[in-house]
């Protein structure tokens, strides 16, 4: 990522600015960067990932929704992040939402610019959020994928998944990584 305007912004401002930008772009401790063009093999990963989550959901029959990237989560007053994908539940969001209060899961999907960020930096401002349960991080270049979740004391608990199923409870459904991988 680079930066964009040398001006600090609050995510309220970021959010005014950025619906007039063209492009993807996060705040982070107030700093606009932009997000790099991304690569076939991200972008097949990411609707693998979006798509077994959408998946997942409706074979539940949970009150939950799927949203792709472009979506944003407001971590703190000057940062927030728009991740490959998200989950929330409860009632919907309303068409004209740019902003997702309560995710339940959020996915990043690696990139060669964002991998360091993805993995740290991000792991501590999403678990952040109360609301949050789970956070996966998925390599488009092969398994394992990463799987932090809350647990009932409040510690995050890592796995490696290399195949099988990813158990994300709550809310309550599974996906499979032959659903990420093939």
């Amino acid at each position: 990522m680079e930066n964009a305007p040398k001006q600090r912004m609050t995510v309220d401002e970021f959010l005014v600015w950025a619906e007039a930008q063209p492009g993807r772009y996060e705040l982070h401790g107030g700093e606009v960067f932009s997000m790099a063009a991304e690569r076939t093999v991200h972008a097949e990963v990411k609707f693998a990932v979006q798509s077994a989550l959408q998946a997942g959901i409706r074979k539940a029959g949970l009150p939950c929704f799927m949203l792709p990237d472009g979506m944003t989560v407001r971590i703190t007053n000057d940062t927030a992040h728009e991740p490959d994908a998200l989950v929330y539940c409860g009632p919907k969001l309303p068409a004209n939402a740019i902003e997702v209060p309560n995710p339940v899961i959020v996915v990043e999907v690696l990139s060669p610019s964002t991998r360091r960020i993805d993995a740290s930096k991000k792991l501590g401002g999403y678990f952040s959020l109360q609301s949050l349960h789970h956070y996966l991080i998925v390599d488009p270049e092969k398994p394992p994928l990463i799987h932090h979740q809350r647990q009932a004391d409040g510690t995050i608990l890592t796995r490696l998944i290399s195949d099988g199923t990813v158990h994300l409870d709550p809310p309550g459904f599974s996906i499979q990584m032959t659903d990420i991988f093939g």
